[in-house]
């Protein structure tokens, strides 16, 4: 597997569990897969092609996750930064709807909601068009080296994600029983890395947690947590039995 789009291909298409929502929501790779392949042709009918930059709200939820697995399988990089994409001109910017008064982007840009339907004519509603878009995937020619994530820092490849998320899967051990669990934002690089494309490469299951890190559920919902150390803001403890932080 040389690009993140290849964690996705047809035949890894399972009832196998890959996704748990904030409020316990399961989803298999079969849905996983096939969702992603959906968010892959939104993003493209909205502009978004090998190249361009589509910026996402860092939140870890399932549309976020999605979009970023969509626009990497069609070689578009992603932004976690909203406001700076819709600075920079990013081809598409996707919100919760409660943001959408906020953000208004410049000609060239398209801006997309989830959550709810938009106020606006011009803005796209997310759910709407994933849940009717084709399924089929999208052509793309897009290689290792080309990049998938773009942060304040600069831009992480295909290669780099893959080669961080084959790293934690080494270290700890992951397989596809293990549950990692996302207790911090998406807008650390790391943070996909290790919490979404790591469970993948394993074969187990990303599950979404709340980012509020005084406010950790106060169950376990996994193995591995996804959380920044002490240090950087993060809590002290968390309910999973173990934990990495994305920067490390």
């Amino acid at each position: 597997m040389d690009v993140v789009g290849d964690l996705l291909a047809r035949e890894r298409r399972s009832r196998d569990l890959a996704l748990v929502t904030r409020e316990g929501s399961e989803r298999s790779y079969h849905d996983v897969i096939t969702n992603a392949y959906k968010a892959a042709n939104v993003l493209r009918h909205l502009g978004a092609r090998e190249g361009s930059t589509v910026a996402v709200a860092p939140e870890p939820s399932v549309h976020t996750t999605l979009a970023f697995l969509g626009a990497a399988r069609l070689g578009a990089c992603v932004r976690f930064d909203p406001e700076a994409g819709l600075d920079a001109g990013d081809r598409v910017a996707l919100v919760p709807v409660a943001e959408e008064p906020d953000r208004v982007p410049s000609p060239g840009t398209n801006l997309a909601v989830f959550g709810g339907p938009p106020a606006r004519a011009g803005t796209t509603h997310w759910e709407a068009e994933l849940w009717s878009e084709n399924p089929g995937t999208p052509p793309s020619t897009v290689g290792a080296d080309d990049p998938v994530i773009v942060s304040a820092d600069g831009t992480v490849s295909h290669r780099d994600v893959l080669s961080a998320a084959r790293e934690v899967v080494e270290a700890f051990g992951l397989d596809d029983s293990s549950r990692v669990v996302v207790r911090t934002s998406f807008a650390e690089p790391g943070t996909i890395a290790v919490g979404v494309v790591a469970p993948l490469v394993s074969g187990g299951a990303t599950v979404l947690a709340g980012t509020d890190p005084s406010g950790t559920d106060a169950a376990s919902r996994g193995d591995l947590a996804v959380v920044p150390g002490v240090d950087a803001g993060g809590p002290e403890t968390v309910p999973e039995p173990r934990r990495i932080d994305p920067v490390d």
